[in-house]
């Protein structure tokens, strides 16, 4: 088998563009990090839901910015040619855009290819802030677990009229310079509709089927994760006589478009 060529930017756009399934999973350390990308994993993102599962926080709100760059150094160290996406944690971006720009800075030195933020109406200029000073930006809309008292808890975003406001807040990031969106639990037919015009790659989690590619945790998806799983999760381990076995296989039902199964894993 030929040796897998770096993932660039480009070549997640060339991906959106054909419609081949974009797969991301997310990692923490160099062990993982090997191997999501030797299983053909295209997007490694560096969450900070690492929050959640390594440091049994209730909620991603206590990380710090120290722990992202940790983390993303570790698995910059593994990984050969899949693309790094690391997290901007809450507080690390809020202040200012400026603050944002040394945030991503810290991020990107530590072996980023690019940053994701959380977004709503007020990050436009931070996101153009970043993107003009060449800092490649992933803006996370619909559900944004960093506000979720905010939000009233773990509830699907966008429906009904709330659509609107949605579709709107993913114009002003294409237009604010973002080259990735990712949607998380938003309606389906909703995601669907968005990626149809994007011109960038939508990753979807808790978002149907029709995003240019998808994206779970890591924990999660291999079932290791303590508590109830999200309506969106699969068990991938389920079937798999090993860790990478399960890994490739995610990335094959997502390659193929098996999962997710939208009557099983996508909100209405």
């Amino acid at each position: 088998m030929p040796e897998r060529k770096a993932v660039t930017l480009h070549k997640l756009q060339e991906m959106h563009a054909s419609g081949e399934k974009i797969a991301m999973l997310t990692c923490y350390d160099a062990a993982f990090a090997s191997v999501l990308d030797e299983a053909g994993v295209d997007i490694l993102l560096v969450g900070d839901s690492l929050g959640t599962v390594l440091q049994a926080e209730p909620t991603t709100t206590p990380v710090q910015l120290a722990d992202m760059v940790y983390h993303t150094r570790c698995v910059a160290r593994g990984n050969k040619t899949a693309w790094l996406l690391g997290d901007l944690p809450f507080g690390s971006y809020h202040a200012s855009p400026e603050q944002a720009w040394h945030s991503s800075l810290a991020l990107m030195q530590a072996g980023a290819h690019m940053v994701k933020l959380e977004c709503s109406d007020w990050t436009a200029d931070t996101v153009r802030f970043l993107t003009q000073r060449g800092v490649p930006v992933c803006a996370h809309l619909g559900f944004t677990p960093q506000t979720v008292s905010a939000l009233g808890g773990f509830k699907v975003q966008g429906r009904g009229e709330a659509a609107e406001r949605v579709k709107a807040q993913a114009k002003a990031m294409v237009e604010a310079g973002a080259q990735m969106l990712l949607f998380e639990m938003i309606p389906a037919a909703l995601a669907r509709e968005i990626t149809a015009w994007s011109p960038v790659p939508v990753i979807g989690i808790g978002a149907g089927l029709g995003t240019s590619g998808q994206v779970l945790v890591l924990h999660d998806m291999l079932d290791i994760t303590p508590g109830r799983r999200p309506r969106f999760v699969k068990n991938f381990m389920s079937g798999s006589d090993s860790i990478a076995a399960a890994i490739r296989r995610y990335v094959a039902e997502v390659k193929s478009g098996q999962f997710p199964d939208e009557a099983v894993h996508a909100f209405t």
